[in-house]
């Protein structure tokens, strides 16, 4: 059995200026939203494992469903809300009106729900049980269709390449976050 994951494409939200915290989750609702840009030419790797799958996966944000079609106009994909991007934590205090660029704050926010912040969203702790949850669900479309593709999103595609290795899959040490990029893992029966 193979079961491949890969990152969405470069979203389209081109938006750097420095906002506030509150107007950052103004900013990634509009992330959600966007699609993801057409690139040239995709990885021959990538194109290679989509056309070859006998399913393919996405979460149920634009850019994960749009991706999948980009790698492969005709696939049909299985959408599912299961395998959405972990959530960053909303912040509660102004912050004396701090403004940073998107990334930073994503950076901070990140790092606080490390640590237990989850103010707004799925905490880490839950988020590694949908994990679970989401990888037992791959395993088990791998074992009907043996080979299969997960077009999702960098940080939840760790969580599950982490619970895909605990159960005994094999395949890179650490799953690549970089837009377009694929991981597989194998169990042989």
């Amino acid at each position: 059995m193979r079961l491949s994951l890969i990152r969405h494409g470069k979203s389209q939200l081109i938006e750097n200026d420095t906002i506030t915290c509150y107007e950052f989750k103004q900013w990634v609702e509009k992330y959600d939203n966007y699609g993801v840009f057409e690139e040239i030419t995709y990885p021959p790797k990538t194109i290679e494992i989509v056309v070859n799958a006998k399913i393919v996966v996405t979460s149920d944000l634009k850019r994960s469903i749009q991706s999948a079609k980009l790698l492969h106009p005709e696939v049909k994909i299985l959408s599912d809300p299961l395998f959405r991007e972990t959530e960053l934590p909303i912040c509660s205090m102004k912050l004396l009106n701090l403004k940073l660029r998107p990334s930073i704050w994503a950076f901070i926010l990140r790092i606080l729900w490390f640590c237990g912040y989850s103010n707004g969203c799925e905490s880490f702790s839950n988020a590694k049980l949908r994990a679970k949850k989401a990888s037992q669900q791959l395993i088990d479309y791998a074992g009907e269709f043996e080979s299969i593709v997960l077009v999702g999103h960098a940080f939840f595609n760790m969580l599950i390449a982490k619970e895909l290795k605990e159960k005994g899959w094999k395949g890179k040490r650490k799953t690549v976050t970089k837009h377009w990029d694929c991981t597989t893992y194998s169990l042989f029966k």
